[in-house]
């Protein structure tokens, strides 16, 4: 236990947080509430409950030395299921509960159907993982409670471009997008954009509906087109059966298929039929694991070690968790800042940092609150992460 606590304090120091325990040593009553809005069930709780994990074992951490300021970090914390409706219903209900600020949601839909609250009811709003560049806007101008801890879908979707341009040496292009999915259009939208700005041709956009399974009819009409890269524009639970139908296809079985964070899945190599058929391909994230970065490092054994008492089961944190503990460290720092529980304060407070030396690299917010930070591109091998590149903004 004392090895344990060295690490989370060495942890805290290395994120220049200030911890303070109670002057008597006691147990301290008064907490701060921090309420956790997220997608514990349902298709996409692969990305919520990993976030929720990471920000128990950041409440865990700052708690065991003291808490902020002599007080306790209580989260507070609702499963939104992926449903906007009951997304908003969280947020209503964390109001009520008397929280200071939202951690989540883990997606950008989520996150955009509770930020109107966020603004009218004056509450930070911060998602670890909602990359859409809609997400902290309010139309036009930027909505002054809304924050991110990752990087927006625009520079992923250029730095696959870059990455398909330079790296892979590809002149053709095909693009699969998702019809019903912003996520997945938006990043098509960039990365033909950039491919074409490079150089290169999109020889064609090939479309689907979000509940679509069978993808051959297009795979098929694909593979008799001359082209280096595939880029599938969404997340695994489409991209996976994507990825494993294009391995059966003649013509399609070797081609590099590149994608977004989305890929990133513990589901993907079954979705694809087997490791067998995920090799040639290349996602973009927020963090590896073969990073050689000691805090990041540092981070994979404390996790895996929070994980194993709290649950169990040592986890391998993903790049959501990663960002979770980012974006709880970033909040909890802000609110040390502030030197006060007000939302006011602690939404000045978050926008001023800059440079937080976080476990998925340097963040600072630009003027839209927008993360400023590396990406690392993965490529996948027999199912297994091979090599990362980090890429700076």
């Amino acid at each position: 236990m004392k090895k344990l606590l060295s690490l989370l304090a060495a942890i805290l120091v290395i994120g220049g947080l200030t911890a303070c325990a109670s002057d008597s040593g006691e147990e301290v009553a008064e907490t701060i509430k921090i309420g956790v809005n997220l997608e514990l069930t349902g298709d996409v709780s692969v990305y919520g409950i990993p976030e929720r994990n990471a920000f128990e074992q950041a409440a865990a951490e700052i708690n065991a030395l003291g808490g902020i300021d002599g007080k306790l970090v209580e989260l507070i914390i609702y499963d939104n299921a992926y449903d906007q409706a009951k997304a908003v219903q969280n947020t209503e209900k964390l109001i009520e509960d008397g929280i200071v600020a939202i951690l989540g949601s883990a997606t950008s839909g989520m996150t955009l159907a509770i930020a109107p609250l966020a603004k009218d009811n004056g509450l930070v709003v911060f998602t670890p993982s909602g990359t859409n560049s809609a997400v902290t806007m309010d139309g036009t101008v930027v909505n002054p409670w809304v924050f991110r801890a990752c990087f927006i879908d625009p520079f992923q979707g250029q730095v696959l471009a870059n990455f398909a341009s330079g790296d892979l040496a590809a002149k053709n292009a095909v693009v699969m997008v998702n019809s019903g999915s912003e996520y997945s259009k938006e990043l098509a939208r960039v990365f033909t954009e950039q491919f074409t700005a490079n150089g290169g041709t999109v020889l064609e956009t090939a479309s689907y509906a979000d509940a679509d399974t069978d993808y051959k009819a297009s795979l098929t009409s694909i593979a008799s087109k001359e082209f280096e890269v595939l880029f599938v524009a969404d997340y695994a639970k489409n991209a996976g059966l994507i990825i494993g139908q294009a391995r059966s296809t003649a013509g399609l079985e070797t081609v590099n298929i590149i994608g977004p964070d989305g890929f990133e899945d513990p589901a993907l190599n079954d979705l694809a039929g087997g490791a067998q058929n995920v090799s040639n391909v290349f996602f973009s994230t927020h963090f590896s694991t073969l990073s050689d970065d000691s805090q990041a490092a540092d981070f994979v054994k404390s996790h895996a070690a929070f994980t194993l008492e709290k649950y169990g089961k040592e986890e391998v944190p993903s790049a959501l968790t990663a960002l979770a503990y980012d974006a709880a460290y970033m909040l909890f720092k802000a609110i040390d800042n502030a030197d006060s529980t007000d939302p006011a304060a602690i939404r000045d407070a978050l926008e001023a940092l800059e440079a937080f030396d976080g476990v998925t690299g340097d963040i600072s917010f630009d003027e839209f609150h927008n993360a400023v930070k590396p990406a690392f591109l993965i490529e996948l091998s027999n199912g297994a992460p091979v090599n990362a590149t980090i890429v700076n903004p």
